[in-house]
């Protein structure tokens, strides 16, 4: 589970026209699994191609990532590597989940029930070896420049954000914050109209940006004391503890000058313990597996050619869309990304 942090963080809206000309370091499990989950038909089925293959993400990446580079964000797609050990036991516990979830889609199915088989098919999405191939293979294609992790995407998203050699990070996590990542964009791929979860209510999504910078200020907590509030509600990392909510997460963190005074305060107060070494946790945060990326390296990576006909073969022949819809949308790819060259790199300097 990611940390939610969405009562304390300091948000405004954004468009994304006023993400332009920002490089965007997009973690891509998160919007992968964004597309996965979303892209449905109505009885929860993902899209399919000829041969059974899952093409719902496909669909979602191909999409989202031409509408942002026409409106001129400059979008790098990081993909998780090996998970920590942290993280492995976190994701056995998410397989089982999952399993339900997808004993319960197919049960309502049955039964006829497609609001409940669309929300348990949501639940029950996975990300594989060959899901994470084929986006890969299609981003390649579109001309968008790829980072491979050694762990966690956004860990390694949220490092090149604090170096500089990104702007933003583009992801629906508030884990980001944890890792200190000082400028934080949501709901970049998923803006628009969106139906709410068992709910026939629609909103509007609109991007928001997140400051790390104005969070602490108007929290008046430091880094390590934001760890702290992110490991009380519950990380990708650990379970929350028992009846602490943001604000009481919030107060326990402010008024503890160390870590051993947070997991004194949640055994005796709580009556609970973390169930993995809290040392551990703040570890994960503080110091995350992370590859020392170079400039020269994204802005050639920025510099990357669409391929037109290997867009339509991979699109069109091998997973099966409509050639006429694919070839117009990867048409406009090619030209967006061709005067985003021409404009010069002065011209998207922050």
């Amino acid at each position: 589970m990611a940390v939610d942090l969405s009562k304390l963080a300091v948000k405004r809206s954004v468009t994304l026209d006023d993400l332009s000309g920002r490089i965007v370091a997009v973690d891509a499990y998160n919007v992968l699994y964004q597309f996965l989950a979303t892209i449905r038909q109505q009885d929860g089925t993902p899209l399919m191609d000829s041969e059974g293959n899952v093409t719902s993400h496909l669909s979602g990446l191909f999409y989202r990532t031409i509408d942002m580079v026409a409106h001129g964000i400059r979008p790098i797609y990081v993909f998780d590597g090996l998970p920590s050990v942290l993280k492995r036991k976190a994701l056995e516990a998410r397989v089982k989940r999952r399993e339900e979830a997808y004993g319960a889609w197919q049960e309502a199915v049955k039964k006829g029930d497609m609001e409940r088989a669309r929300t348990k098919a949501q639940a029950s999405t996975t990300v594989n070896r060959e899901i994470v191939q084929s986006a890969k293979e299609l981003l390649r294609l579109m001309g968008i420049y790829i980072v491979n992790a050694p762990s966690e995407g956004e860990a390694q998203a949220s490092e090149m954000c604090k170096s500089g050699i990104v702007d933003v990070v583009g992801s629906q996590d508030y884990d980001t914050l944890l890792l200190g990542a000082p400028l934080i964009a949501r709901n970049v791929t998923v803006s628009g109209r969106r139906k709410l979860p068992g709910k026939n209510i629609y909103v509007e999504v609109q991007p928001e940006l997140i400051d790390l910078k104005e969070t602490l200020e108007k929290l008046q907590v430091s880094q390590r004391q934001l760890i702290w509030v992110g490991m009380m509600l519950g990380t990708d990392f650990n379970d929350g503890i028992k009846g602490i909510g943001p604000v009481n997460a919030l107060k326990i963190a402010k008024s503890a000058r160390s870590l051993s005074e947070i997991v004194e305060v949640v055994r005796v107060k709580y009556k609970s313990d973390f169930e993995v070494d809290p040392k551990e946790i703040e570890g994960m945060f503080e110091k995350p597996e992370v590859d020392v990326i170079k400039k020269d390296d994204v802005e050639k990576g920025l510099e990357l050619r669409p391929d037109l006909r290997g867009i339509v073969e991979f699109m069109c022949a091998r997973h099966g869309f409509s050639e006429d819809r694919i070839s117009k949308y990867a048409q406009k790819l090619v030209l967006v990304k061709g005067e985003a060259r021409q404009k010069g790199m002065g011209a998207w300097m922050r």
